[in-house]
């Protein structure tokens, strides 16, 4: 049985990289019948029920968190016998979280439970129930009773029924670097009261060959005042390479791990540490120095999870040189794009890897990425390739003479030491390519000292990073995750990095838990995506191992819906250990909004607070910020050292899509919720990028591929809830006039978008479209066809704008074909 998606049907590429596999369902809301089955225990088991509590009582007695919680239940027990409300009220004395001034962090509790490391969950009740399907069913254990949720439109709220909250332990708020919610109140009132003084105490644990001047920070959010501009530590000289590597070596640490490698069969394995690791990022450095990169020169790398892609970032740091990494999934045409606007000196490549059983020839995808630059007037002189024999043999790989070098030919060469370049905190350090609302990429820029001091803050307390720490982030380095947290923000804390070629699901669903315990690994940190996959696989693949090294789990790309936030906390985490549920952006640089593990409790898919320095607000549609409990528009006002600081060519556009919807304002494009208790909840974007298990995407770019093919005559995409990656696309197809629908043009419109942008953009569902809700002015009424990719269509509200209302009919008719 395959994949199957909206209303049951199978979806054409549901998981494009996936085995094919089909998940089990989630299951409904049991919560119905609690008072009937209270009764029952109450008048059956009462006088069993003073026999357990003799029996506890010398474990009550020595444990203040279990006692306290008993106390809780037997309050709950005796307000229900004697007929009162079903909910005990109380308040739990915390002071109250930033936005939050009506409301304490916890009131209104249905019921407590403490397990037995210590961990209590909280439910409460929330006024605002979301939309529900009727049909249930059950997930593996650990889920809870979440029920699943239909296709949503985008920017709504993806909560469940109950909010929970999770406390941390006793032992583990008592040595985490913030172990209570008055410590995070009392940093976070500092950070923004005296961001200059807070940020300088940061900075100042790093090496700075000169210091800043006394302005630590400019800044200007108005479009109103002028051009937006954004400065921190400017002045200050340092280097990023020196202060992951040498600062590290010279602390007394270079004999310690840096990067544990992971091959992609397994049992392929290596390691780097600190001192090695410097070596090989001079050699590498010393190589592109000899073929003319210098300071401010751009270098695209497109390379896998090889160990050299990350000595890759850091050869180009050390010498100034600006990266560009491109995530090797992206088509021939999409890497053209890059490279034709950053035009590098070099591109840095491998012959081939091999992600579980395939093999995808990546210096094929070069090779035509390069002859598509030279016939638009950009040719480039050097390609650097690595040669991956568990892939492909040097053998077998096309080559050009005089353009193509072997990496294994000349690097190890160079000599192990290299002059480090030092550089402005302003000055260049990468650029990264995101997808944009109008099809073309935008390049991202971020700067030197800034990023640096911020990504090294964030990943030092959002994950309470301490030294013995072994930290795994899955996600890629052709992503901002991987820049910041795979490589620079936990190579400045000296931390060992877990770094992995293959698939999570190779050679089977257990391949992470196996990690897990091969490398001791105390901190993981994965996308909302893969705890989906790994939850429809089932327990066992968990539970076979034992995962007693974690002590901290992450979620990173989209928010996490509650049910997965269950199983990976009950399951993966055996109710231990915290999670890091961050949100962020390629824009932002660093966590946003995000918990800190030992500060406060945690609600399932909720990002909870702003991170230190960070004022997110919420807005209505004139840009007037909302307080209290409310939906809105995520904005962030002042400015924070890791913010990017242009558009790569466009600063115009910059200004344009990020600072002109709400002057005065940083507009992150996604939509937010506010609760009572001052949590914040992501709800999805509000423009037209679609979040495809953590990649962005922009419609336009997909759309401009299905319109190529020679048969597509007009196409639309929007955005549906998807089960496993968080958001699918969904494709409202016009084919050419007098062309029939059938299967083997839809998987060829599907094959289309795969090979021009890349497996992950290839649309879940294909709707034949014989013409789309236009307005008299051409506008496509996006609203309508995510009701109709949603199956809300009662709610399609007003169509009389329309240029043809009965087009709206006819798609409802062909919704199931």
């Amino acid at each position: 049985m395959g994949n199957s998606g909206l209303c049951g049907k199978p979806l054409e590429n549901s998981c494009p990289e996936s085995d094919g596999k089909s998940y089990a369902g989630e299951s409904g809301d049991q919560e119905g019948g609690k008072e009937s089955d209270f009764y029952w225990f109450y008048a059956g088991m009462g006088p069993g029920f003073a026999v357990v509590l003799l029996g506890f009582f010398s474990v009550l007695y020595f444990n203040n968190s279990w006692r306290y919680a008993f106390l809780r239940f037997l309050e709950n027990l005796f307000n229900k016998s004697m007929g009162r409300n079903c909910t005990a009220k109380r308040e739990l004395g915390l002071p109250r979280p930033p936005a939050a001034a009506a409301a304490a962090v916890a009131g209104s509790m249905e019921d407590e439970t403490q397990s037995a490391n210590g961990c209590s969950t909280t439910t409460l009740k929330t006024s605002d129930h979301l939309r529900h399907v009727e049909s249930m069913s059950t997930l593996p254990s650990g889920a809870g009773p979440i029920s699943r949720l239909n296709a949503v439109i985008l920017g709504e709220s993806l909560a469940s029924e109950e909010d929970h909250l999770v406390f941390p332990s006793e032992a583990f708020s008592m040595q985490a670097h913030v172990p209570s919610p008055q410590k995070y109140l009392e940093t976070y009132a500092r950070s923004i009261e005296d961001p200059a003084g807070f940020w300088s105490e940061m900075a100042s644990g790093f090496f700075w060959k000169e210091r800043w001047g006394p302005q630590v920070y400019a800044e200007n959010l108005d479009i109103r005042k002028g051009k937006i501009n954004i400065e921190w530590f400017k002045g200050g000289i340092t280097n990023l390479c020196y202060n992951c590597l040498d600062r590290i070596i010279e602390s007394g640490d270079g004999d310690k791990i840096a990067i544990f490698w992971e091959g992609n069969e397994p049992g392929f394995d290596g390691t780097l540490t600190y001192k090695q690791l410097l070596a090989r990022v001079c050699q590498l450095a010393n190589w592109l120095k000899d073929v003319g990169v210098r300071k401010g020169d751009a270098v695209v790398i497109y390379l896998p999870m090889l160990m050299e892609l990350p000595i890759s970032m850091l050869a180009c740091s050390r010498i100034g040189a600006v990266h560009s990494v491109v995530f090797a999934g992206f088509s021939a045409e999409s890497l053209a794009q890059r490279i034709m606007d950053c035009k590098p000196k070099v591109v840095i490549t491998c012959n081939a890897v091999r992600r579980g059983s395939k093999i995808i020839y990546l210096k094929d995808i070069v090779d035509a990425a390069l002859a598509e630059s030279a016939r638009n007037g950009n040719p480039l002189d050097v390609c650097l390739t690595y040669e991956n024999e568990s892939a492909m043999k040097r053998e077998s790989t096309k080559w050009q003479e005089g353009r193509d070098i072997w990496w294994q030919d000349v690097v190890p060469k160079h000599p192990t030491t290299c002059a480090v370049e030092w550089v402005d905190a302003e000055d260049p350090l990468f650029l990264l390519y995101t997808s944009g609302s109008t099809g073309k990429p935008k390049g991202v820029l971020h700067t030197t000292g800034g990023y640096m001091v911020y990504t090294a803050t964030t990943f030092k307390y959002a994950f309470d990073y301490k030294p013995s720490d072994v930290y795994w982030c899955t996600a890629d380095c052709g992503w901002i995750t991987g820049h910041s947290y795979v490589t620079y923000g936990p190579l400045l804390n000296g931390a060992t990095v877990v770094v992995f070629e293959g698939a999570p699901n190779y050679p089977d669903a257990g391949r992470c838990w196996d990690i897990v315990d091969k490398f001791k690994v105390s901190i993981f940190y994965t996308a909302p995506t893969l705890v989906r996959s790994l939850m429809r696989e089932g327990d066992q693949y968990v539970t076979r191992y034992s995962r007693k090294s974690l002590r901290v789990l992450g979620s990173v790309g989209e928010p996490i819906n509650p049910s997965a936030w269950r199983w990976y906390f009950n399951v993966v985490g055996e109710s231990r250990c915290p999670i890091s549920d961050t949100w962020w952006q390629t824009e932002t640089g660093g966590f946003m909004i995000t918990p800190l593990p030992g500060a406060w409790p945690q609600k399932p898919g909720s990002a909870t607070f702003p991170f230190f320095g960070v004022q997110p607000v919420i807005v209505d549609e004139k840009g007037a910020e909302i307080e209290g409990e409310c939906s809105g528009y995520l904005c962030v006002k002042s400015s924070w050292p890791s913010a990017f600081r242009t558009l790569y060519g466009d600063h115009e556009r910059y200004e344009a899509t990020y600072f002109s919807a709400f002057p005065g304002y940083y507009f992150t494009g996604d939509g937010c919720t506010r609760d009572k208790d001052g949590y914040y909840w992501l709800t999805g974007r509000v423009d037209d990028v679609i979040n495809v298990s953590g990649h962005r995407i922009g419609t336009a770019e997909v759309e401009s591929a299905l319109v190529s093919h020679p048969q597509c005559a007009e196409a639309a995409v929007v955005g549906v809830e998807h089960e496993v990656k968080g958001q699918g696309i969904y494709a409202f197809v016009t084919l050419v006039e007098g062309v029939l629908y059938s299967e083997d043009l839809r998987r060829s419109l599907i094959l289309t978008v795969r090979n021009q942008i890349g497996a992950f953009a290839a649309p879940d569902k294909i709707h034949w479209a014989p013409g789309l809700p236009m307005t008299r002015s051409g506008k496509i009424m996006r609203r309508i066809l995510r009701k109709i990719a949603s199956r809300q269509l009662g709610e399609l509200g007003d169509t009389s704008t329309l240029a043809d209302p009965s087009v709206v009919d006819e798609l409802i008719k062909l919704v199931d074909c």
